[in-house]
């Protein structure tokens, strides 16, 4: 680990990697800790108290243990339930957290029908709905819980087969007609879903947008740190932690292409 205190950019899984891609390109010299609760995943199928009660307890070890400068919560079903919880907890970190992008997708849509493609823990929660009704009210939202899409994403990134036809069973509910209007927008309110975006281009019934949230969770970053003191040019590594401690080469290699260096608890 670098003596420097760390950014660190948690998620359930792989999916917070594209927030990480994008902190790197804007943050290029603050070091970087990522940590995926992978024994945990998928979270989504969680019950909400349990899961919150996980949360807390895994991030006053990390907090503890790493001092980080920041966190963000690359993931919208733990931020939706935790996020309040853990900046009471740790009123001297800022937290920086994920939502559902459903404000942007409101202000962009021509049509007014904008789906959400979620886990089902986001689609279930009171949060998304409050952004709907804050942001979106005049627009028709559809939530469409996904079962299996953050697990698929899993697979596609570390190669292993995933076929159009799983793809397409998951993304066909955020397709709507009526009144002779199309949905237009599709928000990918799981951080996973980005690196499957080409692949639901190619097989969506129609063009629409598909929000990718990772970019602008890192400006949301570089916003926090403004008054922090920068990191400096360094030699060191980032570094990565998985929850379950992976035996797997597999994983590093995939990791080190991130410029991640993968760490033991």
């Amino acid at each position: 680990m670098s003596p420097s205190r760390p950014v660190l950019i948690f998620d359930s899984g792989l999916g917070g990697l594209t927030v990480l891609r994008e902190a790197r390109y804007l943050l290029p010299y603050e070091p970087l800790l990522y940590v995926a609760d992978d024994a945990a995943f998928p979270i989504g199928r969680w019950q909400e108290g349990e899961l919150r009660s996980r949360l807390l307890t895994l991030f006053e070890e990390l907090i503890g243990a790493y001092q980080p400068k920041a966190v963000v919560i690359a993931c919208n079903t733990a931020f939706t339930l935790a996020g309040e919880a853990l900046r009471a907890a740790h009123p001297d970190v800022p937290f920086v957290g994920t939502v559902p992008a459903i404000k942007p997708a409101a202000e962009q849509t021509s049509s007014g029908l904008i789906s959400v493609l979620a886990t089902p823990g986001t689609v279930r929660r009171t949060y998304t709905r409050s952004l709907i009704d804050s942001f979106a009210s005049q627009c028709h939202v559809r939530l469409v819980g996904s079962d299996a899409l953050a697990e698929l994403a899993e697979k596609h990134l570390r190669g292993e087969m995933v076929s159009d036809e799983e793809l397409g069973q998951e993304i066909a509910g955020c397709f709507l007609e009526q009144d002779g209007r199309r949905t237009d927008i599709v928000v990918l309110a799981c951080t996973h879903y980005p690196f499957l975006a080409n692949r639901f281009r190619k097989i969506a019934p129609w063009p629409v947008d598909w929000l990718d949230p990772a970019e602008a969770i890192a400006r949301q970053l570089v916003r926090v740190l403004e008054n922090k003191e920068a990191g400096a040019p360094t030699e060191t590594r980032d570094d990565a932690l998985f929850t379950s401690n992976p035996q797997d080469r597999g994983l590093e290699r995939l990791l080190a292409g991130f410029g991640l260096h993968l760490i033991k608890r």
